[in-house]
């Protein structure tokens, strides 16, 4: 897989004007996350955006519900064609069995590939001590991070999203096939911002990920395009 195609860059705004403007901006990119924030404020209407420019699409909507409801969820989701959908691994196997078959459904209802569904193993933005004082979770977090993704690839999940600090750990357990996916990635010469467990991407990549998702130190750059090249200049050459 070539550097570029392993680079997700989040379209973290709240219009569709600012979204296009981003993506415009950044004519080669190919992968495009697609939060919350986004899909809550403009729908659907930006994902038929980025399928018409032949983007490739990360629907990252951290569903998660009572199974019914999240396989409803996922159904439609898969029916827009979208290409990664997330799902939080806490809602338990059957939430997550019933939001795997629902996407098999919603996809072939559509006539489209099948959406690959990944499972939130834990977010970014938490510690050990998160986990143990807030959460009551009396777990080391690799141990956590482990289960969830576990979890994930016993209810026939594509992959799962995790910090990487895990990815290593992860990968050498789930094999191969399983997908990991990488946010709080930041390279040396960019803030760390809200991300508790960062690496570099190149450090990301050796331990195991298969994309990484590349914000702030993209989006947020004075010249967002000379910052996407300088991040695949240092991973071609690592």
């Amino acid at each position: 897989m070539a550097v570029e195609d392993r680079i997700i860059v989040p379209l973290d705004v709240s219009s569709e004007e600012a979204a296009i403007a981003l993506v415009e901006q950044l004519p080669q990119v190919t992968w495009w996350k697609v939060g919350l924030e986004l899909f809550v404020s403009c729908g659907p209407s930006i994902l038929s955006q980025l399928k018409e420019r032949q983007k490739r699409i990360f629907l990252d909507l951290k569903l998660h519900d009572i199974p019914n409801t999240m396989a409803g969820a996922c159904r439609a989701a898969a029916g827009y064609g979208v290409d990664l959908l997330t799902v939080h691994g806490t809602a338990g196997r059957a939430a997550l069995t019933a939001s795997f078959n629902a996407v098999q459904e919603g996809a072939q209802a559509a006539g489209c590939p099948p959406t690959k569904l990944v499972a939130i193993t834990l977010l970014t933005s938490l510690t050990s001590r998160d986990l143990a004082f807030d959460l009551k979770i009396p777990l080391e977090l690799p141990e956590y991070a482990l289960h969830m993704a576990l979890l994930a690839k016993d209810t026939q999940l594509n992959g799962a999203v995790c910090s990487p600090q895990e990815v290593e750990q992860l990968r050498q357990t789930c094999g191969d096939d399983f997908l990991l996916i990488c946010p709080g990635v930041r390279p040396k010469w960019a803030t760390s911002g809200d991300q508790r467990r960062s690496r570099t991407p190149f450090e990301a990549i050796k331990s195991g990920a298969d994309y990484l998702v590349i914000g702030r130190p993209i989006t947020a750059a004075p010249d967002p395009s000379a910052a996407w090249e300088r991040i695949c200049q240092e991973l071609a050459d690592a």
